[in-house]
């Protein structure tokens, strides 16, 4: 009986619902339909007691202009020539990242800051951004004469039309050349020369591009590591004395990085450890 009548009152205000909407919708409908059909009386008026007046003058229409993309045929090896300038662009913009990561002194300098904040065991701190940061900053100091170099012997001969395009990108890819065998070490150089199963070379200067920078990335992180381990040791000796404490004193459940990160950043600022790091990063690229 209760569902029954439950239903009963369920069912009687649906139909109310669709009573009232229906009401309103005739409603809505009648006033649109009337609006409609008093508008052009309305206009009527308008051109009636404005007849006498001037008319405005017609605004000049907007000219947009035509884009057209397509494949057309051609004989002219100068258009082939451009399309092939824009693509090689285009490439160098999307990898100029991955150039300035791995031709520079970025890779150094970006690991040795990450084994920093590792050995010091502070989480996140500094954050990534910091890091990236710094890096850059003292990627563009280290490559200053580099860049001031590229900026004299290529940019500016090619901006003056002194030279021309290929010239400037060759003159660019040396300089490089030369820093980076500079910090390549003997053995590394030699391997990829083996690996590339080229003819030897009499002068380092003869080592074509494509060998040198696989190279200098290897000798990067090489150095890199020799210079993250040995920043990594004093840390490690407090690691090892505060645990040792803590087993004599039967505190084991207590984590000995949560008390020997004091000490470590204690040491680390008394030894004024970020100017010591810097120096010894700068100096490395001598």
């Amino acid at each position: 009986m209760r569902f029954c009548a439950m239903s009963r009152i369920f069912f009687t205000v649906i139909m109310a619902l669709m009573c009232v909407y229906h009401i309103t919708a005739s409603s809505a409908f009648a006033q649109g339909e009337a609006a409609a059909n008093s508008k052009p009386a309305r206009t009527a008026v308008k051109t009636q007691t404005g007849a006498g007046s001037q008319q405005p003058a017609a605004e000049a229409p907007v000219q947009v202009p035509k884009i057209n993309f397509g494949i057309t045929p051609t004989n002219n090896p100068e258009d082939i020539s451009v399309a092939l300038q824009i693509i090689i662009l285009l490439t160098v913009l999307t990898l100029a990242p991955s150039i300035l990561v791995m031709a520079t002194s970025f890779t150094r300098i970006v690991i040795v800051l990450s084994f920093v904040r590792r050995a010091l065991a502070t989480q996140q701190l500094p954050s990534n951004q910091i890091i990236i940061g710094l890096s850059l900053i003292l990627t563009f100091f280290v490559m200053t004469p580099t860049f001031a170099k590229i900026n004299a012997d290529s940019l500016q001969p090619y901006f003056n039309r002194d030279i021309t395009q290929m010239e400037a990108i060759s003159r660019t890819s040396e300089t490089l050349r030369d820093f980076m065998l500079k910090q390549t070490q003997e053995s590394d150089l030699s391997l990829f020369i083996k690996l590339a199963r080229d003819k030897k070379f009499e002068k380092k200067s003869e080592v074509p591009f494509y060998i040198v920078m696989p190279a200098f990335i290897l000798s990067e992180m090489k150095i890199a590591f020799e210079m993250g381990l040995i920043i990594f040791l004093p840390f490690l000796v407090i690691d090892m004395v505060v645990a040792s404490v803590l087993m004599s004193m039967g505190m084991m459940m207590l984590p000995p990085a949560m008390i020997s990160l004091p000490f470590k950043i204690l040491i680390f600022v008394l030894a004024d450890g970020w100017h010591l790091i810097i120096k010894s990063l700068v100096s490395s690229f001598a």
